[in-house]
């Protein structure tokens, strides 16, 4: 089934997918930023490096508020059918994976500049 861009940052809850997505087009800016003036780099790589981490573990916290209410919602309804148990676990993951991916994206720009710096 195919979801566009939009429909998963709003399933993963939006208050964490967007500001993920925020913090990913900072983090992308402030590595540009470094690497078209490779002299003055150092703030701005340990501004991605907290960002990167801060994202990261902002997924996560998106992931266990979600979990909690889903988990409130099955205790009140009691039974509940495998594929809806799996549809919530399915969003609960969508947070913590754009964290996952932003962090990556941000890791390996630092390894990228890195490696250009020697």
């Amino acid at each position: 089934m195919y979801l566009s861009i939009t429909n998963l940052l709003n399933q993963g809850g939006p208050l964490f997918m967007y500001t993920s997505l925020l913090i990913l087009i900072i983090i992308i800016v402030l590595l540009i930023k470094v690497f078209i003036r490779p002299n003055e780099n150092s703030k701005s790589i340990n501004l991605i490096k907290h960002l990167s981490l801060f994202v990261l573990v902002w997924g996560f916290l998106g992931q266990m508020i979600g979990l909690m209410g889903a988990f409130d919602a099955i205790q009140i309804q009691g039974n509940v059918s495998p594929a809806v148990l799996a549809g919530g676990i399915k969003v609960a993951i969508l947070s913590p994976l754009f964290g996952m991916i932003v962090f990556l994206v941000a890791r390996l720009g630092i390894i990228a500049i890195t490696w250009f710096k020697k």
